[in-house]
């Protein structure tokens, strides 16, 4: 059965949605139609429309010129004769366009099926075959939203990894807000999400303000218009004012979930933690070429009310520039050392600083010389801690062995159980106990055997 992937645009007050990742259709070879031989004509036809409504409708009149001038142009230098496979002849040019513009909003997709079945759902009103194809990719995949959690510290951690439009996701995601609300720090991760659209960027983005906020402007070209996008009046659920929020991005982060970041960045509402995002910054819409290939023709620009401009080309910046791979922990980390400054209850303050040193040690592993490490095997009454391939392990009674993370020379913690840690109390070069601390405060000692 082959793969389809959901590629229609729809609409929102008047927008076409920003495309849901950088690359959002990704064929695979099975869905690549062998018996299709491109022909000369339809090569023509293809360079033809691509080029009027890249000078039609592109953002940039002069830049859609220059693209519309230089596919034509190679085709008639027979810069195309050589390639038979619709495919290869999407992807070249897609990179020629991009040669003239590097917005990576624009390209060309061979995708034959998805048009058939949207031709045939515009023509016959009474045609579910399509609705009902979305819907299943949709609810299939949770609306992309994909984990949330509560860390230790009561730290939210939500991720997900695209805005579809709030009319299909919006449930889902109040959903997800309602359970992070008595959170003291959220975490949102985007670092895997291309964007999508505004409506779900206003819906989420409105359980972080009191007061109504202008969080971006669209400019238009068709009608040179502009359209502004307000946090809502109204949201489901209480709000998380109060709440420190850090969002995470990548290179991945892309459109939509880039104005996320940086309408928060701007209105001073959140820290961005990880790498400089993708740049993308203007609202697409897919036009249907011929029965075989699709043009996504960038239509308008984000204008930031704060900064007057946007991210395109660039990317957003973070404020604590770490890789992908760390951004969750340093994240997490400035969290917890955050509310520890700001906690009053003692119990809860401990709690929070107990986390933080574990995460510090995930950060900045600690190293134990291999003889050290040696003469801390043996058993302790019910405790035993044994040596394999270059780690200590720890095991009570019968229960499993579990790995011993250093967070010092002769302090451990473990995967498993956040709750506990082990010291090893060395007298003399020798190890003659082992405590075990707990995160309530309470410790137990036994002596080495």
């Amino acid at each position: 059965m082959k793969t389809l992937h959901l590629f229609k645009t729809l609409a929102f007050a008047g927008i076409m949605l920003l495309f849901i990742s950088i690359d959002p259709i990704q064929l695979t070879a099975q869905e690549v139609d062998e018996s299709h031989t491109l022909t000369q004509s339809e090569k023509q036809q293809v360079v033809d429309s691509i080029a009027k409504f890249m000078r039609e409708k592109y953002v940039f009149p002069d830049k859609g010129n220059e693209m519309g001038e230089l596919v034509l142009n190679n085709f008639k230098a027979g810069s195309y004769d050589g390639i038979s496979d619709p495919r290869k002849f999407a992807d070249v040019l897609s990179e020629d366009l991009l040669t003239i513009n590097n917005d990576r909003h624009i390209g060309v997709r061979y995708m034959p099926e998805r048009i058939a079945l949207m031709k045939k759902s515009e023509t016959d009103e009474n045609n579910k075959e399509l609705e009902e194809l979305e819907k299943r990719e949709r609810e299939f995949s949770n609306f992309n939203f994909k984990e949330i959690d509560i860390l230790p510290g009561n730290v939210g951690y939500l991720k997900f990894n695209s805005f579809m439009d709030a009319s299909v996701a919006g449930a889902t995601a109040v959903a997800a807000m309602n359970f992070l609300t008595h959170t003291d720090a959220l975490i949102v991760d985007l670092t895997d999400n291309g964007g999508g659209s505004p409506s779900l960027i206003q819906l989420i983005t409105t359980y972080f303000f009191e007061d109504t906020e202008h969080l971006n402007s669209f400019y238009i070209r068709e009608g040179d218009k502009m359209e502004q996008f307000w946090t809502l009046t109204y949201v489901p659920g209480e709000k998380l004012l109060n709440t420190d929020i850090y969002v995470l991005t990548s290179s991945r982060t892309f459109s939509g979930a880039e104005e996320f970041t940086y309408n928060l960045k701007n209105l001073k509402r959140a820290v961005i933690v990880g790498e400089t995002t993708g740049g993308g910054a203007h609202p697409v819409a897919g036009h249907i070429i011929n029965d075989n290939f699709i043009v996504r023709v960038p239509y308008g620009r984000a204008i930031n009310p704060i900064t007057n401009t946007n991210w395109e080309g660039t990317g957003i910046k973070p404020d604590i520039e770490v890789s992908k791979q760390l951004a969750k922990e340093t994240a997490y980390k400035m969290a917890l050392d955050s509310l520890v400054k700001k906690e009053q209850n003692e119990e809860i303050k401990n709690l929070l600083a107990w986390a933080s040193k574990g995460l510090q040690a995930k950060l900045s592993p600690i190293i134990i010389d291999e003889k050290s490490i040696k003469t801390y095997t043996g058993n302790y009454g019910p405790r035993k801690i044994t040596y394999a391939n270059g780690e200590l392990y720890y095991q009570r009674d019968d229960g499993p062995k579990m790995k011993m993370i250093p967070m010092s020379k002769d302090l451990f913690m473990f995967e498993e159980i956040d709750y506990f840690r082990l010291q090893i109390i060395v007298e003399n070069g020798k190890a003659i106990a082992v405590e075990g601390h707990y995160d309530n405060g309470s410790t137990d000692r036994h002596d080495r055997s």
